[in-house]
């Protein structure tokens, strides 16, 4: 999951939230990528650059369809799994996302998410830094 750990030059470490409708019969999970298509909120594909992170849940049998995002500004940056052993990857890398939308690959190819900090990552499921 992307979890917001500063906003930099800002005065409050808080995002102001927005309450945006999620695809019917979608699941989103808190701190998942999220982009707009068709006016709704959806998953963000791996190399598609995420506008949004959920700060919710919502399952996909759920009625009322709307739930709190972040938008993804510039001067933000998260901490966030990656799915391997980041050990080719540097920073000022770019990788992509993963199919869940909630974690990040060791895939520099066609990478949206600029890596930040290795945060001492060494193997699958650390949590390196990261800027959308």
């Amino acid at each position: 999951m992307f979890r917001l750990l500063k906003i930099e030059n800002a005065r409050m470490n808080v995002p102001e939230p927005e309450y945006l409708e999620v695809t019917d019969s979608e699941a989103v999970a808190e701190g998942e990528a999220l982009v707009l298509a068709s006016g709704k909120l959806t998953k963000c594909g791996a190399t598609a650059a995420p506008a949004y992170i959920a700060m919710g849940v919502k399952t996909a049998a759920d009625t009322k369809r709307t739930i709190p995002v972040c938008r993804v500004e510039k001067n933000q940056v998260y901490a966030v799994p990656v799915t391997a052993a980041p050990t080719s990857v540097k920073i000022g890398d770019k990788v992509t996302l993963h199919t869940d939308g909630l974690q990040v690959t060791a895939t520099t190819t066609n990478g949206v998410v600029t890596v930040v900090d290795l945060n001492g990552a060494s193997v699958a499921g650390d949590e390196i830094i990261v800027r959308i």
